[in-house]
C-alpha cells in the first residue's frame, strides 16, 4: 500500500488533471468588447403620475412638514406587499437593483407582475449582480428578451452560466475584480416610490423557504428622497461595468438552461417519490423550481397573502433624510486589471443634501450637516463610523456579518470612552448562513466585550422571533422547522437618527462591495427600531458576556434554556472545523 505522502501526491496530480481542461477553457473566455449601452435615466418629471399625486395627498392629509414620508417594512407581508404594490401602481417607469434574484416561487410571482407592467407600456430597467446568475438562477435573465424589458449584469463573470464550478474556475485569474460585488438593493416605481434595505428577493428572504429563513428589514420611502435613490441607480446602470444581458447569453443558452433544471426536478421528484410512496403535492407546471423550495399554499399564506400593500393608507413618517451611496468605480472595471486596487479609481461617497418643505434653514435644523458628518468619508461603512464620531449617548445597530477592521473597533472604542452605550446584534454560528464569517466576529468577540460593547447573537431555532421585529410572524416556515438568520442592516443613533441599508459593518462591505443606505433624522421611526431591536435582542438573540474561564451566552428572556459556555446550537465538529480553518482565513475576505 502505497504511503500517506504518496498518495496525496497522487491526489493532487489527479486534481490537476481535472482542472487543467477547466483552466484552458477559461483562460479563453473572456468579456465581451465594445459593448453598446444605451444611455436612460429615471423619469424626469414625476410630478403627474398616480402615485406622485398619491404622496401629495398623503403628505398633505398628514400635515406632513418634510417632503418626503418612510414606513419600516418589517416582516414577510409588508416587504411582499410593498412590491407588488409598486409594480401594480407604476405608470411610467419600474427600476430595480439587486444583488440576488432567485428563480423561485415568490420571486415568479414579482417578476409576472413585473412583465405584465411592461406590457402594459412601463418602462422596465433590471439591474443584477452577475455572482448567483447560473444554474436556475440564470433564467431571471431571460426578462431581457421580454418587449418593454431592459436587463444588465453588473462586473459579470465570463463564460458560460450552466455551470456553477465552471465559472468559478474561470474566475481565477480575476480574482481581484470578482470578489467585489454590487450589494445594492432597491426597487423604485415612477421616481416617486421605493424601497430599499437589505432584502434580495426570493424565497428565504419572504418566508417561505423549507430549510433557513432571513429576518429582515426595508423601508418604504416616498417623495424627492426616491429622485435621489434613482440618480444612484441611473449611476451604476450607465457604468462600463453593467453589461446587457444580450452581450452575455442568448435565448439559446437559457432556453438550454430551462431544460436542464427542468430534468433535474424531474429526477428529484422521482427520489422524492420513491422515499415518500404516498406521494407529496407536485409543484404546478410553469417556472422551474426545486422539488423542495415550492411552498405550499398553506405555507404562503402563514408567512404573508398575495395582496398589495394599501399605499393609501400607509401610516408615513415625514421626516428629512439623505441617501448615502458608493459609486460603482469602487469595484474595478474589467479593463483596469486584477493588480489595480479599488481605491485607484478613486470610489467616493455620494451623500445627498436632505430635502424639507420649510427650506434650507429647516433642513440645517432638523437633520445639522448630515454631509459634515460623513466629511472625509470614502464609503458607506466609513460613513457610518464618521456618524459613530458624532454618537452622544446611544448605538444599537444590526449586522448580520460582524467583522469589524481595526478603524471599526476604534470608533466603538472612543464611543465607548465618551460614554455611549453601544449594542451591536449580529447572527450566532448557528443562525449564519456563511459560519467561516463568523469566524471573522469571533475572532474579535472577547476585545469588543472587554471595551463594554454589548453583544447579542441571534438564536437560530427561535419561534415566533418575527414577532420581536413587528411582523407577527417568525423568520422561519409554516412547519416551525426553518432555521432563522438574520440579515436586516440597520444602525439607530441617540435614538434620533436610523440607517437603514444594504450594508454590513464588515471589510468586505466596507473595501470591495458598493453599498446604499437611506439615513432618515426621525425620532419616531427612531424610536420604532429600537424598540423592536430590543424585544429581538432580550426575547430572541443569545447575551454574550465575559466570564471567569471564557464567554457564557445568556439564554434569552422566556427561552427556558440553559446558559451555553461554547456556541449554542451548533455540533462540537462544526466548531472543530471552524477553529482549524478559520485562522487561514483573513478579514478582508469574510
Amino acid at each position: 500500500m502505497p504511503s500517506s505522502r504518496a498518495f496525496a501526491s497522487r491526489l493532487r496530480s489527479g486534481c490537476l488533471a481535472l482542472l487543467l481542461p477547466l483552466l484552458l477553457a477559461a483562460g479563453c473566455a473572456q468579456l465581451p468588447q465594445n459593448v453598446d449601452r444605451p444611455v436612460s435615466t429615471a423619469l424626469a418629471s414625476p410630478g403627474d403620475t398616480p402615485l406622485a399625486v398619491l404622496v401629495q395627498q398623503r403628505r398633505e392629509a398628514a400635515k406632513g412638514r418634510f417632503e418626503s414620508g418612510f414606513l419600516l417594512l418589517d416582516g414577510p407581508q409588508a416587504a411582499y406587499g410593498s412590491r407588488l404594490a409598486l409594480i401594480e401602481a407604476a405608470q411610467k417607469t419600474l427600476d430595480l437593483q439587486y444583488y440576488a434574484i432567485h428563480a423561485d416561487a415568490s420571486t415568479g410571482r414579482l417578476l409576472r407582475g413585473v412583465v405584465a407592467a411592461a406590457r402594459r407600456g412601463v418602462r422596465v430597467r433590471v439591474l443584477l449582480d452577475d455572482f448567483h446568475s447560473t444554474g436556475r438562477n440564470a433564467l431571471v435573465m431571460r426578462l431581457a428578451f421580454e418587449p418593454g424589458i431592459e436587463m444588465r449584469m453588473f462586473n459579470p463573470l465570463a463564460g458560460a452560466r450552466g455551470s456553477t464550478i465552471g465559472r468559478m474556475v474561470n474566475a481565477i485569474s480575476d480574482f481581484d475584480r470578482v470578489q467585489q460585488r454590487m450589494h445594492n438593493k432597491l426597487f423604485l416605481a415612477d421616481n416617486v416610490m421605493g424601497v430599499t434595505g437589505g432584502r434580495n428577493l426570493g424565497d428565504a428572504y419572504f418566508g417561505i423557504a423549507e430549510t433557513s429563513n432571513f429576518v429582515d428589514l426595508d423601508v418604504l420611502a416616498a417623495g424627492p428622497i426616491v429622485q435621489d435613490l434613482s440618480h444612484s441607480f441611473d449611476t451604476y446602470w450607465n457604468d462600463e461595468r453593467a453589461y446587457p444581458v444580450q452581450s452575455l447569453v442568448d435565448r439559446e443558452e437559457l432556453l438550454k438552461i430551462r431544460d436542464d433544471v427542468r430534468a433535474a426536478d424531474a429526477k428529484q421528484r422521482d427520489r422524492d417519490q420513491a422515499q415518500d410512496p404516498s406521494g407529496a403535492p407536485q409543484p404546478p407546471d410553469g417556472e422551474p423550481r426545486p422539488a423542495d423550495a415550492g411552498p405550499t399554499d398553506a405555507q404562503r399564506a402563514a408567512a404573508w397573502d398575495e395582496k398589495p400593500l394599501d399605499l393609501r393608507s400607509a401610516a408615513f413618517v415625514w421626516a428629512p433624510a439623505v441617501v448615502m451611496a458608493d459609486k460603482p468605480a469602487k469595484i474595478a472595471a474589467e479593463a483596469d486589471g486584477p493588480n489595480d486596487a479599488p481605491s485607484a479609481k478613486a470610489p467616493g461617497l455620494v451623500v445627498t443634501q436632505p430635502r424639507d418643505a420649510a427650506g434650507a434653514t429647516g433642513r440645517a435644523a432638523a437633520l445639522e450637516t448630515v454631509s459634515d458628518l460623513t466629511a472625509g468619508s470614502e464609503t458607506v461603512v466609513s460613513g457610518l463610523l464618521q456618524l459613530i464620531g458624532q454618537a452622544r449617548s446611544d448605538l444599537t445597530i444590526i449586522s448580520p456579518y460582524f467583522v469589524p477592521g481595526a478603524d471599526m473597533k476604534q470608533a466603538f472604542a472612543a464611543a465607548r470612552a465618551r460614554g455611549v452605550r453601544v449594542r451591536v446584534l449580529t447572527n450566532s454560528l448557528a443562525s449564519n448562513d456563511a459560519p467561516v464569517a463568523h469566524v471573522g466576529y469571533a475572532r474579535h468577540r472577547e476585545e469588543l466585550l472587554a471595551m463594554g460593547v454589548e453583544l447579542y447573537e441571534l438564536r437560530s431555532e427561535q419561534a415566533g422571533l418575527g414577532s420581536a421585529f413587528g411582523s407577527g410572524s417568525s423568520g422561519a416556515s409554516a412547519t416551525g422547522e426553518s432555521r432563522s438568520m438574520l440579515h436586516s442592516k440597520v444602525l439607530v443613533m441617540d435614538g434620533r437618527l436610523l440607517v437603514v441599508g444594504s450594508m454590513n459593518l464588515d471589510l468586505r462591505s466596507q473595501l470591495q462591495n458598493t453599498e446604499i443606505a437611506l439615513l432618515i433624522r426621525s425620532d419616531a421611526l427612531s424610536r420604532q427600531a429600537v424598540v423592536q431591536i430590543e424585544t429581538a435582542m432580550r426575547k430572541g438573540a443569545w447575551r454574550v458576556e465575559q466570564a471567569e474561564g471564557g464567554l457564557v451566552w445568556r439564554a434569552p428572556e422566556g427561552s427556558k434554556l440553559q446558559d451555553a459556555r461554547t456556541e449554542p446550537d451548533t455540533s462540537a465538529g462544526l466548531r472543530l472545523l471552524l477553529k482549524l480553518f478559520g485562522p487561514l482565513a483573513p478579514d478582508a475576505l469574510l
